[in-house]
């Protein structure tokens, strides 16, 4: 994937109003994109949404890159998924994933003599004025100190104090996108600020950085980097830099079969012992978040987006992945009820629904865990998945539902095995996957 250069930020809006502003005039263009579009349907009644689709999704990216922080972060996490968005939006949202517009030296320098009382020269042998890298919360420079080369993490001014109010001004744009009604989107909308919380705090990413590189430090062909505490604070993190290239980059010099395997075995041995053995896992698989090298490693990078799995919650999210669940309809039932699947506020009709969708969903997306290996080079697999998503979007029942679906905590740990798969696919790597948690006893009372 190409990505154009961006060009650099020289402000950013960081009061309330300001971002409103944005917000109110982004807003207006797209309400004047669809007058455009029915005009035009009007006159040429077989006239489709593409031109339309590409004009807002162009109109909500250039918005959202511009003010950063929460809002542009729900857009990188929904263009992980093919089927939440138009291809247009998925097309556009997924340049979060690799490059946002940079904001420029003078505001770097400020956040620096903010928290160290120190420009970046000040502190490090060389630094560099141009981001080599910039996202949705910060941005990132190439610095030098005492012969070490180090990434230095700064993050955007006002992101962290804006998180409720982005959250409350982009609900109206998830919710035309994505076709669902307020309440639905509540649930997701209150795991995405907890974890954008999180997220904003370095100090808190610095901690987790550190504990899980030690932790995970046994699994073979990985990379992590060094995290230097005195070069850090709540919104600057200092790590060692990591060689490697970017998943199309990498894909680009058409690796050996044996060498994507070998990142991907890594990759899934990765999340594997995450979510079963620490139970706290990285949860921002976007590519863009690892560096690959054609000696078959790969680098990980950004430990700010970190998920941890509750005790309680752990034992029945993994039931599903048991080949024998659906053949207990007593465990089955009991399993789906926990999950919040099936409420007992549901209709009679609404229940047998549900209960069908997922577990056609279960057999499909658990399809991995069942066999030794898996072939995620399998297009006919990801196919599958594919219709089955477009399917339930489409589904007037689902749409109609008066409630959302499953517990909070399901989120960001489907979404992490989302990306994963999606990462695995485009490596088309064979992986073994009965792994640590094929030993787990699930078994429930």
């Amino acid at each position: 994937m190409s990505v154009e250069k961006p060009q650099i930020q020289k402000k950013i809006p960081t009061s309330k109003v300001q971002r409103a502003a944005k917000f109110i005039r982004t807003g207006a263009k797209v309400g004047r994109n669809y007058v455009k579009h029915y005009a035009k349907k009007a006159v040429n009644p077989s006239q489709d949404r593409s031109e339309l689709d590409r004009n807002n999704a162009n109109d909500i990216y250039d918005a959202l890159s511009n003010l950063k922080g929460s809002a542009l972060k729900v857009a990188q996490m929904m263009s992980m998924d093919k089927n939440m968005l138009p291809t247009a939006y998925t097309e556009k949202f997924t340049m979060a994933q690799y490059s946002a517009p940079p904001l420029s030296y003078p505001l770097v320098v400020k956040t620096f003599r903010k928290y160290f009382s120190k420009s970046p020269n000040d502190i490090f042998d060389t630094f560099s004025k141009n981001a080599v890298n910039a996202a949705s919360i910060g941005q990132v420079h190439q610095a030098t100190k005492d012969g070490n080369t180090l990434a230095v993490k700064v993050q955007y001014p006002g992101v962290a104090d804006s998180i409720d109010s982005d959250l409350k001004m982009v609900k109206p744009f998830a919710v035309q996108l994505l076709g669902l009604n307020e309440k639905d989107l509540e649930i997701y909308m209150t795991e995405v600020r907890e974890m954008l919380i999180s997220e904003t705090d370095y100090n808190l990413e610095l901690e987790r950085s550190i504990a899980m590189t030690e932790k995970s430090a046994h699994i073979e062909n990985l990379r992590f980097a060094k995290y230097y505490p005195e070069y850090s604070s709540e919104r600057v993190l200092t790590m060692g830099w990591l060689e490697g290239q970017h998943l199309d980059q990498f894909l680009e010099n058409n690796p050996s079969q044996e060498i994507r395997n070998q990142i991907g075995q890594a990759l899934w041995d990765f999340y594997d012992f995450q979510m079963h053995q620490i139970k706290e896992v990285h949860a921002d698989p976007h590519p863009g978040n690892f560096l690959f090298k054609h000696d078959g490693t790969v680098g990980i990078i950004d430990f700010g987006c970190v998920k941890v799995i509750p005790e309680e919650y752990y034992k029945w999210h993994f039931q599903v992945i048991d080949p024998s669940l659906l053949e207990n309809e007593e465990r089955w039932k009991k399993t789906f009820y926990k999950l919040r699947f099936v409420t007992d506020e549901d209709s009679p009709e609404e229940k047998e629904m549900f209960t069908e969708i997922f577990k056609q969903m279960i057999s499909l997306t658990v399809k991995p865990f069942r066999t030794k290996t898996f072939d995620f080079g399998d297009d006919e697999y990801f196919e599958s998945l594919f219709k089955f998503g477009e399917k339930l979007s489409k589904h007037e029942g689902v749409r109609k539902a008066r409630r959302p679906r499953g517990r909070k905590d399901s989120l960001y740990l489907n979404r992490s095995y989302f990306g994963l798969y999606s990462i695995l696919h485009e490596l088309r790597a064979k992986v073994e996957t009965r792994t640590v948690w094929f030993d787990k006893d699930l078994q429930l009372v």
